[in-house]
């Protein structure tokens, strides 16, 4: 028995298959093979074409089943992982009425700014859990008033995880947690919000129904089976937000347990068990994948813009010329906790949330020109990348959260021994490695969802923890991030 997860990225559709009693991936492909376009015709917007997220699912999937040959008939479920906070509309007919504004673009700000003050900083705190801000109702906000007679016609507004469930059962339906990522759900109440929907002026028609993050959420129609070659009334029974997923992949469910990933940017999603917010809004909280009102769950999200790419600017300026990744941490490695010193604010690409949205540019402090080397300056870009993420823990940590544990993909920053040893000493938690990826982890919750699985400890029992890393030597990587944050604050 086999179970399918797909991973609608703006870059690529990535498409797995697993074994469901193995838990192995027996089929993985992504499509395109460059990375997908993003139609930006002014300064700030980024758009996709939805059409191009099925055409690329399409072959994707094309290419896991010529991978798995005859097996093809042994797909049990599906489940889908989705860029979050986009925004698509469709009319009565379910056809698309323009391109998908997607995540990075940022039309709306103005739109989530006045929200947040017509409606009031505390009430939106306490009942949204975020500002409007830039997120999708803010973006429908922006169609509302530029596009007056493309609204009108507006009969759904999905995420794209929504479309793509739409165009494989035929059912427009959304969850709790999509809802609360677009920041349109009402957590005091428990319904999507009337209030930001009045004050928006939007009717609540155009919001789909709701469907369970874990269950049947339609089956695939004898038209979507023909585009997949796939059976017709396979069951879709998961989707999630990538960052809500990416925890599930790495089996994070819990209150206490964080989920990490460190490329190009670094995020930091820890899972609490208290309806909770921070009142400056430097981080986001949305409802977990296993969210209820009854037992809450919610995703605290922190992103961190400098991170990998800060390491791969010292790469391209700093190593010597044509160094690999692996040599510089054996470099970093060479050199003492603290870098002897020298310390590194790596926020160099662009306004930081977690900083109040100041953007503070990357510096470097405490070089003596006579004991210091290019060693010191690659240890202290990771020490820098991984202090900062400590200082937004600090925040999670205001909120109630608890660090026990920290998964993580092995991948990008968590392939240096310095970047994890820092981790694990400044913060106390153990960091657990595991070999998983968003489309694994997707197929995964579509186990769950459809019953294969009883429980998500059963779903991630065969999940390959590739390593542990205990916190060793706290006292000397605590003194270095004091240093650290008093050169920041």
């Amino acid at each position: 028995m086999y179970l399918l997860g797909y991973d609608i990225g703006s870059s690529s559709v990535k498409a797995s298959v697993v074994d469901a009693e193995s838990g192995r991936v027996k089929a993985s492909a992504h499509y395109p093979e460059t990375e997908a376009p993003i139609i930006s015709s002014r300064p700030g917007w980024a758009e996709q074409d939805p059409e191009m997220w099925m055409d690329n699912l399409k072959l994707a999937t094309a290419d896991v089943l010529g991978q798995l040959g005859r097996a093809a008939g042994e797909i049990a479920a599906i489940g889908i992982s989705y860029q979050m906070h986009g925004l698509v509309c469709v009319d009565r007919d379910m056809k698309v009425l323009r391109p998908s504004i997607i995540w990075c673009d940022s039309r709306a700000v103005p739109y989530g700014k006045r929200a947040f003050e017509a409606l009031g900083e505390n009430w939106c705190l306490q009942h949204l859990l975020n500002s409007p801000g830039n997120f999708t109702a803010a973006k429908l906000a922006w169609v509302k008033e530029n596009e007056p007679e493309l609204f009108s016609r507006i009969r759904k507004i999905m995420l794209p995880g929504d479309y793509i469930a739409m165009r494989l059962t035929g059912c427009a339906r959304t969850t709790v947690s999509g809802l609360s990522e677009g920041i349109l759900w009402d957590f005091r109440k428990n319904t999507p919000s009337q209030e930001l929907m009045e004050y928006f002026g939007f009717d609540e028609s155009v919001l789909p129904e709701l469907a369970p993050a874990f269950g049947i959420q339609g089956t695939l129609t004898g038209q979507a089976a023909a585009w997949l070659g796939l059976p017709e009334g396979i069951p879709v029974t998961y989707r999630a937000g990538d960052q809500p997923n990416n925890a599930l992949s790495l089996g994070v469910l819990e209150p206490g347990e964080i989920a990490s990933t460190a490329g190009t940017s670094g995020v930091i999603y820890g899972v609490i068990g208290d309806i909770a917010y921070d009142p400056q809004s430097r981080v986001n909280s949305f409802a977990h994948v296993n969210h209820t009102a009854a037992d809450p769950r919610l995703g605290v999200l922190l992103c961190i813009n400098g991170t990998g790419i800060l390491n791969s600017w010292m790469r391209r300026t700093v190593a010597p010329e044509g160094i690999s990744y692996n040599d510089m941490n054996e470099l970093a490695a060479g050199v003492p906790i603290g870098s002897d010193g020298v310390c590194i604010l790596p926020f160099g690409n662009g306004a930081e949330r977690m900083l109040g949205n100041r953007d503070t540019g990357c510096s470097v402090h405490g070089v003596n020109f006579n004991r210091h080397d290019r060693r010191h300056l690659i240890r202290a870009a990771q020490e820098g990348i991984v202090f900062s993420f400590q200082y937004g823990i600090g925040i999670m940590e205001q909120m109630g959260l608890k660090i026990n544990t920290i998964h993580a993909g092995n991948a990008n920053m968590f392939l240096s021994g310095v970047f994890r040893d820092t981790l694990a000493g400044v913060t106390g938690a153990t960091i657990e490695l595991y070999d998983t990826d968003g489309a694994a982890g997707a197929a995964r919750g579509a186990g769950i969802g459809a019953g294969i699985y009883k429980t998500a400890t059963e779903a991630f029992s065969t999940l390959e923890r590739l390593a542990v890393i205990e916190p060793c030597d706290e006292d000397q990587y605590k003194d270095a991030y004091e240093r650290w944050k008093d050169y920041l604050e």
